[in-house]
């Protein structure tokens, strides 16, 4: 990240300099952008983190009610085969496999603002047992492959966007983005088993206090304590593969719902489960402002590199040098810039996609319509969630965390291309 960090500034200030050499005296300079880029990119992170503590407020209350409750556990032991194989450092009831279903299951809703609580919450429990403080574990990598890649069933933001812009079919993209995320998911679980090896991490010589790992015999007497029968834990697969052709029949109907139902679906488990929910849900929520506290340096350090990097107009060099490579390829060059910002800049992408499909030359059902809206469901905004979740927990060597997720990001580009170029550009 170091070497990355660097060398996006060091590019935005090449260019920004190059550009300043031959520029008009009268006019605004590059370096005079670049210096403004600096000073809003630094504002707009610390605003964008106070704007997350009512989110974070909110669900990590719902969280510790869900946690009071023992949803978390419930939920570990439903998908328990395919959790304890994904991730077997991690016993199999401990309540970073809850939360880390309850991300991913908010990710494959759409649930942008309810996915990142949960997934700082899964960060905060999977550091916890880390024997590495500050350095990311296999499973702290492992988990955040999954998250930026994350299987999307609902698409709920892109779909709002294109039925705003005169959609006739604004929920079409769903079989792509099923596909694409599909097809990133697998890779970046296969780029994280692969890239480790590449960053082993040195064992420390004391062995690590009771409690904090299992191993060996003791996670196998865990994973057998309480555990659900094996058919209960199959159904359980079973109704989420058969979420996927709901989604893509009546995604418009169930999104509006999805939000109002969890929080209600949280309190009424809490109350089940005879959980003061009031109280416990205020004493989680107070974690939600601390977070956003720890989060800030990490935000400020991303958004301005990459606000850097825009302002200078070194983005816009890199989409002439390969839009013109692209095109054959089944990118055109109104998608390319898409294709590279989302990685860097999620309000920056999102303005790309709002133009293009309210381009009226172009449209949202046009074959680019299709594939930026595509792009915008099925990649992540890698940088940003890479500060917040490990700014959350304080790790500052991420080893091979940004490789993984940037590895998953080309898949699922090249996937969407594929995907939309079946269904909207051969047919």
């Amino acid at each position: 990240m170091n070497v990355i960090f660097f060398l996006i500034v060091l590019s935005a200030f090449a260019v920004a300099a190059w550009k300043q050499l031959g520029w008009p005296s009268a006019e605004e300079t590059p370096m005079h952008a670049l210096s403004s880029a600096m000073v809003e990119s630094a504002t707009g992170a610390v605003e964008l983190a106070i704007g997350l503590v009512g989110v974070m407020t909110l669900f990590l209350g719902l969280m510790k009610v869900a946690e009071a409750g023992g949803m978390l556990t419930i939920l570990a032991r439903l998908i328990r085969p395919l959790m304890v194989r994904l991730f077997p450092d991690i016993p199999a009831e401990h309540p970073a496999m809850g939360a880390m279903i309850l991300n991913i299951s908010a990710n494959a809703l759409g649930l942008g603002n309810a996915a990142t609580p949960f997934g700082i919450r899964a960060m905060q429990e999977l550091d916890t047992l880390n024997r590495h403080k500050g350095t990311a574990s296999d499973a702290m990598v492992l988990f955040l492959a999954i998250n930026t890649s994350s299987i999307t069933l609902l698409p709920t933001g892109i779909i709002a966007l294109r039925a705003s812009a005169g959609s006739a079919d604004p929920a079409g993209i769903l079989p792509t983005t099923l596909f694409a995320t599909a097809c990133s998911t697998i890779v970046a679980i296969i780029a994280a088993l692969l890239y480790r090896r590449f960053f082993p991490l040195v064992e420390p010589p004391v062995a690590a206090e009771e409690g904090e790992t299992a191993t060996g015999t003791e996670r196998e007497a865990v994973a057998q304590h309480g555990a659900y029968p094996l058919w209960v834990s199959f159904l359980a697969l079973g109704g989420l593969v058969a979420m996927i052709p709901v989604t893509v029949l009546y995604g418009r109907v169930i999104a509006p719902w999805i939000l109002p139902g969890l929080m209600l679906g949280f309190l009424a488990f809490g109350v089940w489960r005879r959980v003061a929910i009031y109280e416990v849900f205020v004493e989680g929520a107070k974690d939600g402002f601390q977070v956003a506290l720890r989060i800030i340096p990490y935000l400020v350090a991303i958004l301005v590199a990459v606000g850097m990097f825009r302002a200078s107009g070194a983005l816009e060099m890199l989409v002439g040098a390969i839009g013109r490579w692209s095109e054959p390829l089944g990118m055109p060059a109104e998608a390319l810039p898409m294709a590279l910002l989302r990685p860097l800049s999620g309000s920056g992408a999102y303005g790309v996609v709002a133009s293009v499909i309210n381009d009226p030359a172009i449209g949202p059902d046009s074959y680019t319509g299709y594939l930026v809206s595509t792009l915008q469901g099925s990649t992540e905004t890698t940088f940003y969630v890479l500060a917040v979740y490990f700014g959350a927990v304080q790790v500052k060597r991420i080893r091979h965390a940004l490789w993984t997720a940037l590895t998953a990001d080309v898949a699922a580009i090249i996937a969407a291309v594929v995907a939309v170029s079946f269904l909207f550009r051969l047919a």
